[in-house]
């Protein structure tokens, strides 16, 4: 089993700035990606960001020059900087990673999730 537990959410006015982090532990051999996502109140989990292995990253064009994921291999920690927020940036933020258990066993985890809020 592997758990992932967020930390940082919180409350920020629009144009401020927060961190988010997502430490992954247990049952671990390595991870090939690690991400976030959100959800807020009335609609689908999205996408924001997400970063391989190998450092490549990919956005969601709403947040593109506004955030940045970086990952820290050794501690299987992925973060997610936070500038210039909007109030349509609040949300659930959620962690996800995917996890290869064994040579046979690849599993997608998630966080129990952190709520960001931005006030107008």
């Amino acid at each position: 089993q592997v758990q992932l537990v967020e930390s940082g959410g919180g409350l920020v006015q629009a144009g401020g700035s927060r961190g988010l982090s997502c430490a992954a532990s247990g049952s671990i051999f390595s991870i090939n990606f690690m991400g976030w996502y959100r959800q807020a109140p009335g609609k689908q989990r999205e996408l924001v960001a997400v970063i391989t292995s190998g450092g490549s990253t990919n956005y969601a064009d709403s947040v593109k020059g506004r955030f940045t994921i970086s990952r820290d291999g050794a501690k299987n920690t992925v973060y997610l900087q936070m500038n210039s927020l909007k109030p349509e940036d609040t949300a659930i933020y959620y962690c996800n990673a995917n996890v290869v258990q064994s040579t046979w066993r690849v599993e997608n985890y998630w966080g129990q999730g952190t709520q960001v809020t931005v006030s107008a």
